[in-house]
């Protein structure tokens, strides 16, 4: 039996060890892919230390991370577009194929949702490792991308969830985007991916001054940026003398307060639309009037369509979107406890990869 290392936790608030497992075998629909790179999520380590009870893991031990690149190392039967050898980016996010309303969901390696529980105790395991078994449609292909380092290429899932709520927001060339939450790391990469897909102009919205002022010197002339105060009314002024804004993307994560997606929604052009894709812990209070007076539209998206990183692969083929934009912090893979404090404390534009080939 050949063996890997692999960083295992078992459960939330359990123990997390660097520990010797076999390397998996492939099983029909599914690829083994060897790993030359993983990137950390900002909440990560308090995912592992169990402050985040609201996650679903995988029951007993098992293999953390999300997304990954590297090199397939085998495919099993019934994959028929993925070949050993191939280049390719791995992402966490798997729906159940049955042909049915409401298909299960999961996020390899880190949670489920509703009858996803099931899924996952096929897929239980993440991309921490040296090699990892996926379903072969969480894999894509990175062709004519050859000339970027991993560590470089990793960036782009940063920039996937965002691209698929700007996809759900139907964003059209020349149209004015308002990102809220835009100091935040999913913000950050909003901010970018709409330029990249031909925003006119794109408006930054955050409380933090020194974030938006980094943001605004990487993202160009095409970039607002517009510090809130938290006062609905006041925002709104400020929001609506940046536009008129055709639609909104809300990115706030963890917001205790609606404030800053209500001034949004309330500063949208007549036809406007806001796209969900943030967190929030308190409800939000809908200005019904508005909403229907101004033929406004609230939509919710959550993660990504299938074909989403094939073509956010496009926009970084043409030039269109600048990886080196994100600055990478890489660590060795032993080096994961270090790697979790930095990704806690990382800036908007900066992305804590985790190097596989360095032990």
């Amino acid at each position: 039996m050949q063996t890997m290392k692999a960083w295992q936790l078992d459960g939330l608030g359990g123990a997390l060890a660097y520990t010797e497992v076999a390397v998996p075998e492939p099983r029909p629909g599914a690829v083994v892919v060897k790993i030359a790179c993983s990137s950390l999520l900002s909440y990560q380590r308090d995912y592992i230390t169990g402050k985040l009870p609201h996650y679903s893991p995988p029951t007993g031990p098992f293999t953390i991370g999300t997304n990954a690149v590297g090199t397939i190392h085998a495919v099993g039967r019934d994959v028929w577009h993925l070949h050993p050898g191939q280049r390719v980016v791995v992402s966490p996010h798997f729906t159940a194929t049955e042909n049915v309303v409401d298909p299960a969901q999961l996020l390899i390696g880190l949670t489920a949702y509703g009858d996803g529980k099931r899924v996952q105790a096929d897929w239980r395991d993440g991309t921490l490792a040296d090699y990892v078994m996926v379903p072969a449609a969480t894999v894509t292909r990175a062709d004519g991308l050859d000339d970027l380092p991993a560590t470089e290429l990793i960036t782009s899932t940063r920039h996937l969830v965002p691209y698929g709520g700007l996809l759900r927001g139907r964003l059209a060339a020349g149209e004015t985007v308002l990102v809220t939450g835009a100091t935040g790391t999913f913000g950050g990469a909003a901010v970018l991916v709409a330029l990249a897909m031909g925003a006119g102009k794109v408006i930054g919205a955050g409380r933090n001054r020194e974030a938006l002022a980094e943001l605004a010197r990487v993202a160009g002339p095409r970039f607002a940026p517009i510090a809130l105060t938290g006062e609905v009314e006041r925002d709104v002024v400020a929001l609506r003398t940046a536009g008129p804004i055709q639609l909104a993307f809300d990115m706030v994560g963890r917001a205790t307060d609606p404030n800053m997606t209500l001034a949004a929604l309330r500063a949208l052009q007549r036809g406007g639309r806001l796209v969900l894709m943030g967190s929030m812990t308190v409800p939000l209070p809908i200005p019904y009037g508005e909403v229907m007076l101004g033929n406004l539209e609230i939509l919710g998206q959550f993660m990504y369509p299938p074909d989403a990183y094939r073509r956010l692969l496009d926009l970084v083929r043409a030039n269109l979107l600048d990886l080196s934009k994100t600055r990478a912090r890489v660590f060795p893979i032993a080096d994961l406890p270090a790697a979790l404090d930095a990704a806690a404390d990382a800036a908007s534009l900066e992305c804590v990869i985790i190097d596989h080939t360095r032990a």
